[in-house]
């Protein structure tokens, strides 16, 4: 019987655009395609050709099979690396197949001897080791030396870029693929979607594609420094010619029963995600060796660690392993390792990183462990030295934005080491409940704390005089010409005000408004809620163009430059004064006059803290006089203000009682319930609440209660969220598109934490709000899983949330510029 067989396999995931085509006909065409699928004319007695397929009868008339399937080469991109060299089939439509470790990057020259580039045992008694990218014979030659002893061998394949491995002298030697502009660069973000296994499937099937279409062969590169002799040609037969890195190293499996492997993929830079972590304590809590109920009679396993060169991942890697070992085996016990850092290391972040070593349980325990375990692994990498060296080439203005960038990430890798480390003590003992992202959200300060950690303790204050500063506040609401401040306003019959930052003519102004015959006011609390830099020169507000330069005074009787609102300018200021000078004088008139003030950050979600202060300033003073008068400002007196307005109308209703609330408007327009601030997300929240549903319909009242004067600025708390988000689609460039993004998660999310803070004030009124918000938030939402639904923040009726890394806490409570948001399904 006839049998159709098919010579390719499915269609590979990416597909690269058309840049050739091989086309014929006829018995010579059929014969070239028998060829390359590796049929030989030897077995061929006859072939049938027809429209369909050939038809293929070997010799002894025994098989007769038609082949239907062929290489459309017009899927495939051809290329090169210069004019020099030939063009060939590119990999994923525009990668080079390069050889994976050069012979240089072996330091420690241990391939001949050990099997692998760089390896070795980390100082002290414990099993770990580490290595960078070895052969199929140097793997084998690496277990074979790890498993003399009888020890159970766990290797961990830290690579997050795909490896292919070529036959070649019967071994098989690692390749990876690489773009033209970089090629000694390895891939990174690749697709988030497809893993770093199915990749390398993807570039096996292309590879033998490519193969039968060029005579069986294929072009790769081994010097790409000097280009001598390149590239190099390697035969293809079929996949058995190309493994995956899984074929490597999981087929041992089969001969040695002891030996375990993993592929937990790390990033180059920076700290891991979350996930990550949570996959290292998948393998831990897989592993009854190494958890603190084994056989102390059993060795311990040894862990091996690897990535391209043994450097960088294998040394986080490594260290890891060290804290396990610290909580198996107790790190007291442990002989303490003088880290051999020639820097000093407390310069950086000094404060945040006592602020974490503080709050965190056995804190000074933990940051011990974790730099003792810095210096056992710190033979080829020490994560201090390379913060310092860093630094060091920031402050010499070299690529600035990039060591910078260079430097934050190796702290963020050193405090997430501590934070895990924490997160050891506390979850090893119970046999890990939590995972890691799980402890983290019901320990959400620490993102908080993390989100502080910016680069203002890294480089010096910015200059006024060279970064200039801008003027402030349009004013939409058309008050200036009364009340010399834009956008002043009240909520009507409540005494709470809202405005721009005013100048002294404005603040003048306004307290004799205030304190007229009509309405009398004489007790007057002023929250201020920026927290940039503002003075006032020559009888204007200003503030800097760059934040960071909050001790440097304007030079006075020197010419600056000015941006306004419709131009640059060069000024000379002769007058210069604080906002705090500005309102010891007003004091001095209106004894009643208190000011603090509260920063809050523009366009997100107040932090839990700013909430603490608003309600216990308004305590105090309404505990002095009942009938004190609120006054709130920030810049122009739209985004912060409202928001604190909201606040504080939510919290006078608590206190003196609320209003009677209407039932629910029926709104006539498109995607109504959207605009109410009915999306997923939020009804999820408010389905955990007590009471959700009143409690989310009195936060809108007060939404719409502060914003009744507010409909010329066209700038409403919940109806913004959706018209932001709609706004995505109308983006003229991917930047601009993810800045929109990010812009309405943090509307959605400030939208969320009124929510909460009312629901705070319903529960804790009975005891006077004595435990503040910010503990509520950690002691009892964080139980509740509400951080656990902010970490995946999102507009789930219109897209998978968990696609931007913005729905994350990790990502969103950072501090942001266009510059610095991450592109769609991009990491940090």
């Amino acid at each position: 019987m006839g049998t159709s067989a098919s010579a390719t396999s499915q269609a590979a995931p990416f597909a690269p655009t058309h840049q050739a085509d091989h086309q014929g006909n006829g018995m010579a065409e059929h014969r070239r395609f028998l060829q390359s699928v590796n049929i030989r004319n030897s077995k061929a007695k006859s072939i049938i050709t027809n429209k369909v397929a050939p038809v293929v009868i070997t010799k002894n008339c025994r098989e007769e099979f038609q082949i239907h399937d062929k290489i459309q080469s017009a899927n495939y991109s051809m290329g090169r690396i210069s004019d020099l060299l030939p063009e060939h089939y590119l990999v994923l439509g525009e990668f080079f197949m390069v050889q994976d470790v050069y012979n240089r990057a072996d330091v420690l020259n241990t391939t001949k001897s050990h099997g692998s580039p760089n390896f070795r045992k980390v100082k002290g008694n414990y099993p770990l080791f580490g290595m960078g990218q070895p052969s199929l014979s140097g793997f084998k030659q690496v277990l074979q030396r790890l498993q003399i002893d009888g020890c159970e061998v766990i290797f961990i394949c830290l690579r997050e870029e795909p490896v292919v491995f070529f036959r070649s002298d019967g071994d098989f030697i690692p390749y990876t693929p690489r773009g033209r502009e970089n090629l000694h660069e390895n891939l990174h973000d690749l697709d988030r979607e497809l893993s770093a296994e199915q990749i390398e499937l993807s570039i096996r099937k292309e590879l033998c594609d490519f193969a039968k279409l060029s005579e069986n062969m294929f072009y790769v590169y081994n010097d790409i420094e000097h280009f001598k002799d390149e590239p190099q040609q390697v035969q293809i037969l079929s996949e058995e010619d190309i493994h995956v890195t899984e074929e490597v190293y999981k087929r041992p499996l089969f001969s040695q029963p002891l030996h375990r492997y993993y592929r937990l993929p790390l990033p180059m830079e920076g700290a891991p995600l979350e996930e990550t972590f949570d996959a290292f304590v998948n393998i831990l809590r897989e592993t009854p060796n190494l958890s603190l109920m084994r056989d102390s009679s059993r060795p311990l396993p040894a862990l091996l660690f690897s990535c391209q060169v043994g450097v960088g991942r294998t040394n986080l890697g490594l260290i890891l392993g060290a804290l396990v070992f610290h909580r198996l085996q107790g790190a007291s016990k442990n002989p303490r390792y003088l880290l051999n850092c020639q820097y000093n290391f407390n310069y950086c972040l000094l404060s945040q990183r006592r602020l974490l070593i503080s709050r965190l349980p056995k804190g000074q325990q933990v940051l011990d462990e974790v730099d003792d375990a810095v210096a056992m692994c710190s033979e080829m990498h020490n994560i201090k030295n390379a913060v310092y060296e860093n630094k060091l080439k920031l402050e010499g203005h070299i690529c600035t934005r990039y060591f910078l960038q260079r430097t934050l990430q190796s702290l963020e890798r050193y405090v997430y080491l501590l934070i895990f480390n924490a997160y050891l003590h506390d979850q090893y003992p119970q046999a890990f409940p939590q995972n890691f992202s799980q402890w983290l959200c019901m320990n959400a300060w620490i993102y908080r704390l993390l989100a502080s950690m910016d680069s203002s303790e890294l480089s010096a204050p910015a200059s006024l005089i060279t970064d200039g500063i801008r003027f402030l506040a349009t004013d939409l609401l058309s008050t200036a010409k009364e009340m010399k401040v834009a956008n002043f306003r009240r909520v009507s019959k409540m005494a709470l005000y809202g405005m721009a930052q005013p100048n002294s003519e404005a603040l003048a102004v306004v307290m004799s408004y205030l304190t007229d015959q009509r309405r009398g006011h004489s007790t007057i609390l002023w929250l201020n809620l920026q927290e940039e830099l503002v003075l006032e020169a020559n009888g204007q507000m200003f503030t800097p163009r760059e934040p960071g330069c909050l001790e440097q005074p304007i030079p006075v009787c020197k010419w600056l430059e000015v941006i306004t609102e419709q131009d640059k300018q060069m000024r000379m200021f002769k007058t210069c004064h604080t906002i705090e000078e500005l309102f010891v004088h007003q004091k001095s008139i209106h004894p009643g006059l208190s000011y603090q003030r509260i920063p809050m950050s523009d366009c997100c979600a107040p932090k839990e803290e700013v909430f603490d202060h608003l309600l216990e300033a308004m305590k105090s003073s309404l505990a002095e006089n009942p009938k004190c008068a609120f006054i709130f400002n920030c810049h122009n007196g739209k985004d912060r203000t409202t928001a604190a307005m909201v606040i504080a109308t939510l919290t006078l209703w608590h206190i003196n009682g609320f209003p009677e609330c209407e039932e629910d408007e029926i709104v006539s327009v498109p995607d109504a319930k959207y605009t109410k601030g009915e999306f997923e997300v939020v009804m999820q929240v408010v389905r955990v609440l007590p009471d959700g549903h009143r409690v989310k319909r009195e936060v809108d009242v007060a939404l719409d209660v502060v914003s009744e004067t507010m409909t010329p600025m066209h700038y409403h708390l919940r109806e913004i969220i959706i018209s932001t988000y709609r706004q995505i689609k109308m983006a003229k460039s991917e930047a601009d598109a993810q800045w929109l993004r990010l812009r309405s998660l943090q509307y959605l999310e400030r939208y969320i934490y009124l929510i909460l803070f009312n629901c705070y004030l319903h529960l804790e009124k009975k005891d006077s709000w004595r435990r503040s918000f910010s503990q509520w938030m950690y002691q009892v939402a964080a139980r509740a899983g509400v951080y656990a639904i902010l970490n995946h923040l999102g507009f789930s009726e219109f897209e998978n949330p968990d696609d931007s890394p913005m729905a994350r806490l990790r990502f969103r409570w950072l501090p942001h510029s266009v510059q610095s948001i991450p592109m769609r399904g991009q990491l940090i």
